[in-house]
């Protein structure tokens, strides 16, 4: 019998975590963190126990799975989104499990560990993409290369007697990705026996497909290269963790002769797990700052230097308070913006209240500077509407769970499903953070 689990991301966007049961064995999918609740509480969040970071919602209740904590055989991490992986270093230390991911999944998740000076007593195994290993007794398991906005995204497969349980949290279908594997069409459609897909429903509402990246490519091209931005300061920032839209601003920043500067802690973590395992080339045109008194100095520099030799690439897409940009804007740093100076917003805004509101008061800060501000100069790591209805189709599973968003989004997907022919409480399961379903 196959039981699934919803814990988190079934009534939010993020803090995702399910759990699959298999008779008597579990297996964990995805631990993540809901970023909103930590705003305000980034200080304090080392140091509070996991009890502390369910009780202000940052992490999921696993307590809502207490009954299976003995029989958890591994945990496996689809990708590297703090919304996905930022709250197991909280909660893997009650499991005696390892923890599973792609090799850059897990190289993200040990600097997060070292970084907030926290501990792990899992063992940590790293899995590249299209090899089949064994969990348990009974469970045997595949990650499959999938496109997202960040390295080595998989979909995760568990083999069981029962049939097959599909984990597709977080992906996109690009067919032309700027860095990085393309989906592994062909291993998706040789799967048979698909009792589950657990999928991701960010974007049911949106009844169009995903562009692809080298769209958003395309996009920044024509703002770096634009010969308005000569002679003026220019700041991009966007997601740490997004290595592909990284690669196109360095190489747009050396036809205009600008070094890179990447700023800000996050940015060590992504780019710096990436050149650690030489998914991108670090060249001597980009220069990495991660620490704030290093930032002021290096902004000091710039100043000095001519603005016009560099391309800051900083933290503050979502307008986060103690991001780099709003640091500068409150003149923490000693960095002035000019009229006619340009900041790109290589990102959407989340789509929650709070992300909403401090991004509202970094623009109006900007604003008052007189730079010129483009926005929304991204394209998503998610799948639409029709890329929706490609992938069921594909996959052709028995039952459907939505997963990541909140209710509009869940019924969304289970609307599309519906028109396909999936009937609602019987192939296609609406559920909510909690909630369990017996599959038989």
């Amino acid at each position: 019998m196959i039981e699934i689990a919803c814990i988190g991301g079934y009534n939010e966007v993020g803090k995702n975590m399910t759990a699959v049961k298999v008779d008597d064995e579990v297996v964990i999918l995805d631990i993540g963190l809901y970023i909103p609740a930590i705003l305000g509480f980034e200080e304090e969040q080392n140091y509070m126990s996991s009890e502390e970071l369910i009780k202000i919602g940052a992490i999921p209740d696993d307590n809502l799975i207490k009954d299976w904590h003995d029989n958890i055989k591994s945990v496996i991490l689809g990708h590297c989104h703090l919304d996905h992986l930022g709250g197991a270093p909280y909660l893997c230390e009650k499991y005696n499990a390892p923890i599973i991911g792609t090799p850059y999944t897990i190289e993200v998740l040990k600097r997060i560990i070292k970084d907030k000076g926290l501990k792990s007593r899992n063992k940590f195994i790293s899995i590249k993409p299209g090899k089949r290993f064994q969990i348990s007794k009974n469970i045997k398991c595949e990650l499959i290369n999938v496109t997202h906005s960040t390295l080595q995204t998989v979909i995760v497969v568990l083999f069981t007697k029962y049939g097959n349980v599909i984990y597709a949290n977080d992906f996109k279908l690009d067919k032309s990705p700027v860095l990085g594997k393309e989906t592994n069409y062909e291993r998706l459609k040789d799967l048979d026996n698909v009792k589950v897909l657990i999928m991701d429903a960010l974007y049911s509402g949106t009844k169009t497909k995903t562009p692809s990246e080298n769209v958003a490519r395309e996009m920044l091209k024509e703002i770096l290269l634009n010969d308005n931005t000569k002679g003026k300061a220019i700041i991009v920032t966007t997601f740490s963790s997004h290595i592909a839209r990284l690669k196109s601003i360095m190489d747009f920043a050396k036809k205009i002769n600008r070094k890179v500067v990447l700023l800000g802690r996050s940015m060590g973590r992504y780019f710096g797990a990436a050149d650690s395992l030489n998914l991108i080339e670090y060249t001597k045109n980009v220069e990495l700052v991660e620490y704030p008194r290093q930032i002021a100095k290096k902004l000091k520099e710039i100043e000095k230097n001519g603005r016009s030799k560099y391309l800051i690439v900083c933290t503050g897409h979502q307008g986060e308070p103690k991001s780099v940009l709003a640091k500068i804007l409150n003149k923490e740093y000693s960095f002035e913006f000019l009229p006619e100076d340009i900041v790109v917003f290589s990102s959407n805004i989340i789509p929650n209240e709070i992300s909403i509101k401090n991004r509202k008061l970094m623009e109006d800060k900007l604003e008052g500077h007189k730079v010129k501000i483009f926005k929304g100069i991204h394209q998503s790591g998610h799948l639409s509407g029709e890329d929706m209805i490609d992938f069921i189709k594909m996959i052709k599973p028995e039952h459907i769970i939505p997963c990541q968003g909140d209710k509009t989004k869940l019924t969304g997907l289970c609307e599309i499903a519906k028109e396909i022919g999936y009937k609602e409480g019987k192939t296609v399961h609406v559920l909510n953070d909690g909630d369990r379903l017996t599959i038989k």
